[in-house]
């Protein structure tokens, strides 16, 4: 079976953030294809919907070589998973969620768009701070991949006031292709990693140690060994 994989990336940052497990795929002559969300990356012009974040998954999911692997981080972790729990199953063979198992609404996502304001409202929108994080956490081989498409710290707050709308409660337990989640130990957004492994039971839950929310960065190279896995679960699937 031939697998291409689709990579959908993470608030705030852009299709570059997926540099490290496309170099990855190339050297074992997998196809792949990083898309960027509205209001992301080289589309920052373009405002931040929710319809059209899910038409540029789909479009690239349909435009793949192959059956598709598709690997979102964070927010797009969380699209990702909706899509692929959609009522009408989209043509995907598996779906790797990075750093997503969380329900986007409540006091979580309150407290999320509070800090998201507190950052914009400093100079250069908080950006020095970003890059303090960057440098401190990820290695040199993956630390400048996160920005270099930019920062799209104007569409973080309405990127996630749409998530809200995400009806992930029901599109977890839709979900019937092969599903890997996978969280850095110490990742915020694990909140509701419990709740996730009661709705998907059949999914692989995988936790990284000493590592957190960036894991595709952080730790590349256990990142692309899940891919590995994922990859190698539906090549040999008859």
């Amino acid at each position: 079976m031939t697998v291409s994989v689709v990579f959908v990336h993470g608030i705030r940052t852009s299709a570059t953030m997926w540099r490290a497990q496309q170099e990855y795929l190339a050297t074992r002559g997998t196809s792949s294809v990083a898309v960027d969300l509205p209001g992301h990356g080289t589309r920052m012009d373009e405002r931040f919907t929710l319809a059209e974040a899910m038409r540029t998954i789909d479009d690239a999911v349909r435009s793949a070589d192959g059956t598709v692997l598709l690997v979102g981080h964070s927010m797009g972790g969380l699209l990702c998973t909706a899509y692929a729990g959609a009522e009408e199953p989209p043509p995907i063979a598996g779906l790797i969620g990075a750093s997503c198992t969380a329900l986007p609404r409540g006091a979580g996502l309150a407290a999320y768009r509070v800090l998201a304001g507190a950052l914009n409202a400093m100079p250069d929108r908080g950006l020095w701070l970003s890059r303090r994080v960057l440098d401190i956490t990820l290695p040199a081989s993956t630390r400048d991949d996160f920005g270099a498409g930019g920062y799209a710290m104007a569409a973080q707050d309405e990127a996630l006031r749409a998530l809200s709308a995400l009806d992930l409660l029901s599109a977890v337990p839709r979900i019937t292709v092969p599903t890997w989640f996978v969280n850095g130990q110490f990742d915020q957004l694990r909140t509701h990693e419990t709740l996730y492994r009661r709705l998907a039971p059949d999914a692989e839950f995988i936790v990284v140690p000493r590592t957190t929310h960036l894991v595709t960065a952080m730790r590349p190279q256990v990142f692309n060994a899940v891919l590995e896995l994922a990859l190698a679960t539906l090549e040999t699937a008859s």
